[in-house]
């Protein structure tokens, strides 16, 4: 009997590769639903946790160089209550010109070598410490504050009255 050729193919499912694809896609509904109740908090989690470090990050920057900046301005001074005035008001100027906004701030002036010999190498430190306001980032358990402290030195003209 030589009738028509048959020819071998497959059958043709649905997208899915499933022969009752109909069922499977009443079985789905509302899984995206679930996958963004579940996916959103945890990818919100994150970039707060990514704020966090940056923010921290840039604010320990900000303290280093507000301590520079303090010790210099406190190694050039002729006294050491004009060397505490100056260190403490270039840290304050510092913090507020990099847009820092420290809950508190204190600096702390280490002014031992302008009791020092004209002729004996001395320096000056200055410690600057900032309170950092974290209740801001919107973290859940987080608030308060983190405290941010840098330790500068800036050497004293060896040869200058003091």
């Amino acid at each position: 009997m030589a009738g028509p050729p048959r020819w071998n193919v497959p059958p043709v499912f649905p997208s899915n590769g499933s022969p009752d694809n109909a069922q499977n896609e009443a079985g789905r509904a509302g899984s995206a639903a679930v996958e963004a109740v579940i996916g959103v908090p945890a990818l919100l989690l994150l970039v707060g946790l990514l704020v966090l470090g940056g923010r921290t990050a840039i604010a320990q920057q900000a303290v280093q160089a507000a301590a520079a900046d303090a010790a210099r301005s406190a190694s050039i001074a002729r006294t050491p209550a004009a060397a505490r005035s100056n260190a403490s008001h270039a840290a304050h100027s510092s913090l507020a010109n990099q847009d820092l906004d420290c809950a508190t701030t204190s600096v702390s002036v280490d002014t031992a070598a302008f009791g020092t010999p004209v002729g004996t190498p001395g320096q000056v430190s200055t410690t600057v410490t900032c309170a950092l306001r974290l209740d801001d980032i919107g973290l859940p358990g987080l608030g308060g504050t983190k405290t941010i402290t840098a330790t500068m030195s800036s050497p004293l003209d060896t040869y200058r009255g003091r």
